[in-house]
C-alpha cells in the first residue's frame, strides 16, 4: 500500500477561489455598454493553475467553498481541468465567495461582494490535500506567520513554503512584521512594485533597484540559516532570482522582445500562476531555483493570453511524457525556449 507521503500533493495553494464580476465606466462613471460574464477567479485558483499547466490534477489542489449559488457553466469549466485538483466544500448557508472588478477609465478596482472564507493548514488535515510537499499563501505578514505556526504543529511535516505578500500590505509599516517570517519561508516572492514600496524605495522598477531589493531581503535572512530565494516577479523586466552566495540570475518573461506585447491581453492571475508554476518547478527540477522560475514564467504565459483562464486541449505528444496543449501550444516547447535564451544569455556574459 502506498505510504501517506507518497500519496501527497506535490502544490497546493491556500489562497481563495473567488467568482469575479465586473463593471466598466468611461472616467467620469458613465457605463460604457461593454459587458463580461463572470469568470473564475481568485489567487488560489490562478496558483493552481501555474501548477497544473505541469503536474496532473492528482498532484496539485485548493479548495473552493461552493456556496448556494454555485454557477453550473462555471463548474464545468472547473471540472474540465480535472476534477481531482479541486476539495469542494458546501455550505448552503451563504453564497460563494464573489467580487466585483470596476474599471473606471483606465483605474481599475476591486472589492469583495461577500465575505471571504480564508484558508489556513488547519483546513488541510484529515483530507486529500493534508500534507502537500508545497505550500502557496497570499496574505499579511502577520496571517503568514499564524500559517507557518500552524504547519509547524503538524509533527513530520515540513513543506517548502511560497510566499506571496498581499498586494495592500506591502508598505514600509509591514516590513517588521515581514522579518520575523523571512527565516521560516523557502520562498519570498513580491512584485517589483510591492517590493519597492516595503522597503522605500524609489517606486520605479529598474533591474538595478531589483537587484538592490533582493539583496536587502536576502541580507535580513531568508530561509533557515539564510537557505531561502528570493524572486521578485518583475513585469516585461522579467523576474530577478536571488539566492545567498550566488550572482542574481535575470530569467526574460515569455512574451518578451518585438511583438510579444501583443500576446498580452491580461495580466490578471499572472503572478499567482508563476507562482503555482515555480511550484511544479521545484518538483520538475529537483528543487533548482533559478530552473523552477523557468516553469514558472512559461505559466504565467499562457495565463496573460486571454481574459480568464487558458483554454487546455489534448493532443497527439511531441513530447511523450506530455501530451497536453494549453491555448494550443505546448509548455514543454515554451519552456526549451526559454532554456536556450537563457543559455544564450549567460554565454554571453
Amino acid at each position: 500500500m502506498a505510504s501517506q507521503q507518497s500519496l501527497a500533493r506535490d502544490f497546493v495553494s491556500l489562497g481563495m477561489f473567488i467568482i469575479d464580476e465586473f463593471s466598466f465606466a468611461d472616467e467620469d462613471g458613465n457605463p460604457t455598454g461593454r459587458t463580461l460574464a463572470p469568470q473564475i477567479g481568485g489567487g488560489g485558483t490562478y496558483a493552481a493553475m501555474g501548477a497544473r499547466i505541469w503536474l496532473s490534477p492528482s498532484k496539485v489542489g485548493v479548495i473552493i467553498d461552493r456556496g448556494n449559488d454555485f454557477p453550473p457553466d462555471i463548474q464545468n469549466a472547473l471540472d474540465a481541468f480535472g476534477a481531482d485538483m479541486w476539495l469542494f466544500r458546501d455550505d448552503p448557508a451563504r453564497e460563494t465567495t464573489k467580487a466585483i472588478n470596476t474599471y473606471r477609465g483606465e483605474v481599475r478596482g476591486f472589492d469583495y461582494r461577500t465575505p471571504r472564507v480564508r484558508l489556513t493548514p488547519r483546513d488541510l488535515v484529515g483530507t486529500k490535500l493534508a500534507r502537500p510537499k508545497i505550500v502557496h499563501f497570499i496574505c499579511s505578514p502577520a496571517r503568514a506567520a499564524a500559517i507557518l505556526s500552524e504547519i509547524k504543529e503538524e509533527e513530520g511535516w515540513h513543506p517548502i513554503t511560497v510566499y506571496e505578500p498581499i498586494p495592500d500590505r506591502c508598505i514600509p509599516e509591514e516590513l517588521p512584521a515581514l522579518k520575523e517570517v523571512l527565516p521560516h519561508l523557502s520562498v519570498l516572492s513580491p512584485n517589483a512594485e510591492e517590493a519597492l514600496s516595503l522597503l522605500s524605495m524609489p517606486p520605479t522598477p529598474t533591474k538595478e533597484l531589483v537587484e538592490e531589493v533582493c539583496r536587502r531581503f536576502l541580507d535580513m535572512g531568508v530561509g533557515p540559516d539564510g537557505t531561502g530565494a528570493v524572486i521578485i516577479r518583475s513585469g516585461a523586466l522579467g523576474a530577478c532570482v536571488a539566492q545567498k552566495g550566488k550572482p542574481p540570475a535575470w530569467i526574460d518573461a515569455y512574451w518578451s522582445g518585438p511583438g510579444g506585447s501583443d500576446k498580452v491581453v491580461d495580466v490578471t492571475g499572472a503572478g499567482n500562476s508563476f507562482l503555482g508554476g515555480l511550484g511544479a518547478g521545484l518538483v520538475l527540477a529537483n528543487g533548482n531555483v533559478t530552473e523552477a522560475t523557468l516553469y514558472a514564467t512559461v505559466s504565467a504565459s499562457f495565463i496573460i493570453e486571454q481574459e480568464g483562464l487558458p483554454r487546455l486541449t489534448q493532443a497527439t505528444a511531441t513530447y511523450s511524457e506530455h501530451s497536453e496543449q494549453w491555448n494550443g501550444d505546448s509548455p514543454k516547447r515554451r519552456l526549451i525556449e526559454l532554456q536556450v535564451r537563457l543559455a544564450a544569455t549567460t554565454s554571453t556574459e
